[in-house]
């Protein structure tokens, strides 16, 4: 493809794509001749395909041939973002947003909205789109959408993920356009240096660095490889970045291989991700068909490629070191640095590795300047992060904000705030390699230093929401049998540390615990830290140690009170009925699989905690909550 036909196929579906970014953005009136009256968003991410979104677009294509509609357009697109209420669809022009759709919802839309004259279906909408007067506004000016500033997440629900010409549409590969023809490798760097970007993976490295001491290397040969190993519990920032724009991946590894002299590039990707799979392999093959990848792209003389790499799920291959083994076809375990990747990485030549949501600012980047970029966020975290927001949430989704948001806007204003009246305890970022963030921080600015000052970590970009009832003692061991199960075993204070920790900590949740254990517990965290060999055992104390520096009455509560504050951890709990409350309908006698509790018909029950096993069916059959935990 030459630079001409990339401007004229860039140019075919461009009206399709730029109505509905004028929604998204809500930057001005509607005045955009698409050729389609209509056009039907439906995610086809993997939250709303495990909810038969693809259902509902069979249902779309029955009704349109049943009722003759030939002028609207069916958009199978990547996430919106409000995962709670998938599977979503948006009818454009109007911004129309529906939500928790069925095939038979989807039905009633194509007979009463999408045939001519039609009109919304406003009992389908979701509820803050309507107004109490019964007037409907555009999904994008919703408390979730409004707050937030979409970089890396900017194509994600706007266009067909398995489109190329949407891509270019919307403004994929013009990026790499203006670096092989405009810019030297040197520019490049810079202006990724000049940027401020931070590596979005965890550790939050300067990107430009790294990709400036990758090209000082020499070597004949170098690689590029993306990390979408994402393993972080809660995490799935990367996987729908994959699955709603996989070329700004493609594009913005190609980038970084003509500005530190590469030529083949490797994506590695979990394979429980079929979804985001598929849409990789469609788009490499989109792009090398294009002549956008392989020999000579768009007649530069620069040449790259890019091949897939297949994970198995062990989430030590999140490390770079133990990554780029695993793609040589070895066994995924870290090696010691020095010497970095940049010197001796994949193969032993010098390798640039960067997570997906550190590739999808790059274009932007290029398009927009550095100084653009430099001017969101804060001093010294800029940009935007994308969060996925998890947990005791109304509003569980991916969400992008500007580096240096407050955490209560994201969870309060975004997030839609805690279900049930539940009180805010406590928020987990980083996954098992980060800390918890108490409620007495709910206003903290979210950004790399900050969390770090406070015991925690950015990480990916998990954000796992707690409330009142969340022990924080079953928390941190929660994510400590999530490190202990995937530690590579390949160096003692991570293989043994974590099991010795892990031990503690379950005695002292059965209520065996001694105060010397919280000791015995930070002397092993502090080895661990010290002496791992790469970041999962040097960061899986983290969540013990944040839950101990800021909970740490919970913990003393489970060791001298033998009481579990929270009333989760089922040895230190007990099941009582009040005998105020009891009606004797003998529901929980009936429901409960140990026989443990007895009574007449019509007088108050008893529970034998000698039987019981602390199932919690009693509760959960209890028409008068006259049961408790204490």
């Amino acid at each position: 493809m030459t630079v001409k036909e990339l401007e004229e196929r860039a140019a075919r579906k461009a009206d399709l794509v730029k109505v509905r970014k004028i929604i998204r953005e809500q930057a001005e009136k509607l005045s955009v001749n698409t050729g389609y009256r209509k056009q039907v968003l439906v995610c086809g991410g993997t939250g709303c395909t495990s909810s038969s979104s693809l259902k509902v677009i069979e249902q779309l294509e029955a009704s349109f041939k049943e009722l003759g509609i030939d002028d609207v357009l069916i958009v199978k697109t990547g996430c919106f973002g409000l995962c709670a209420l998938g599977p979503i669809m948006i009818v454009y022009p109007e911004g129309a947003f529906y939500s928790q759709m069925t095939p038979e919802h989807a039905k009633t839309v194509a007979e009463k909205h999408l045939i001519k004259g039609g009109e919304i279906v406003k009992e389908l909408l979701y509820a803050p789109t309507v107004h109490a007067d019964g007037s409907v506004i555009p999904f994008a000016e919703i408390p979730f959408y409004k707050h937030q500033m979409r970089i890396a997440l900017r194509n994600c629900g706007v266009i067909a993920a398995e489109d190329i010409d949407e891509a270019l549409a919307a403004g994929d590969y013009q990026a790499l356009k203006k670096v092989l023809f405009e810019m030297t490798p040197d520019q490049v760097i810079e202006t990724v240096l000049a940027s401020g970007l931070r590596g979005r993976g965890g550790a939050g490295f300067p990107t430009g660095r790294k990709w400036a001491f990758t090209k000082a290397s020499v070597s004949d040969v170098k690689y590029v490889c993306c990390n979408a190993d994402e393993g972080d519990p809660g995490a799935f920032m990367d996987r729908s970045v994959l699955e709603g724009d996989p070329h700004t991946v493609l594009e913005a590894m190609t980038i970084a291989g003509f500005a530190i002299g590469a030529h083949q590039g490797y994506i590695y990707v979990r394979a429980e991700y079929p979804i985001a799979v598929e849409r990789l392999n469609i788009a490499i093959s989109q792009a090398r068909e294009a002549g956008l990848l392989g020999k000579n792209i768009l007649g530069s003389g620069f040449d790259f490629d890019i091949d897939i790499r297949l994970g198995a799920g062990a989430f030590v291959c999140g490390e770079e070191t133990a990554l780029m083994r695993s793609i040589e076809g070895g066994r995924g375990e870290p090696r010691p640095r020095p010497p970095f990747p940049a010197v001796k990485g994949l193969f032993d030549k010098p390798t640039l590795l960067n997570n997906v949501e550190t590739w999808a600012n790059i274009a932007p980047i290029i398009l927009n300047g550095a100084e653009w970029f430099a001017s969101i966020g804060t001093e010294k975290s800029k940009g935007t992060k994308v969060f996925a927001l998890g947990g005791k949430i109304n509003n569980v989704g991916l969400v992008e904000v500007p580096m240096g948001t407050k955490l209560s806007t994201i969870i309060d204003e975004i997030g839609g705030g805690i279900p049930h009246g539940k009180k805010f305890k406590a928020a987990q970022t980083g996954g098992p390699s980060g800390g918890c963030i108490p409620a007495k921080y709910i206003d903290i600015q979210m950004d790399f230093d900050n969390l770090v000052a406070i015991g925690s970590m950015m990480g990916s970009g998990g954000l796992i929401v707690m409330d009142e009832d969340t022990c924080m003692v079953d928390i941190a061991k929660f994510y400590l049998e999530f490190t202990a199960d995937e530690s590579c075993g390949k160096c003692a204070p991570c293989r043994i540390g974590t099991k010795r920790m892990l031990e503690l900590l379950t005695k002292i949740t059965e209520g065996n615990g001694e105060e010397s254990d919280l000791e015995n517990i930070k002397e092993i965290a502090e080895h661990m830290k010290s002496s791992s060999l790469c970041a999962l055992g040097q960061s899986a104390p983290n969540p013990i140690l944040s839950t101990l520096a800021h909970f740490e009455d919970e913990y003393i509560a489970h060791i001298h009170d033998k009481h579990c504050p929270a009333g989760v951890c089922k040895s230190l709990l007990n099941y009582y009925i009040d005998p105020d409350k009891c009606r004797g309908c003998t529901l929980c006698a009936r429901n409960c699989p140990a026989s443990a509790i007895s009574g007449a018909v019509k007088n108050p029950h008893e529970i034998d905690l000698k039987k019981c096993i602390k199932c919690g069916q009693c509760i959960a059959h209890c028409k008068f909550n006259a049961i408790e935990k204490r």
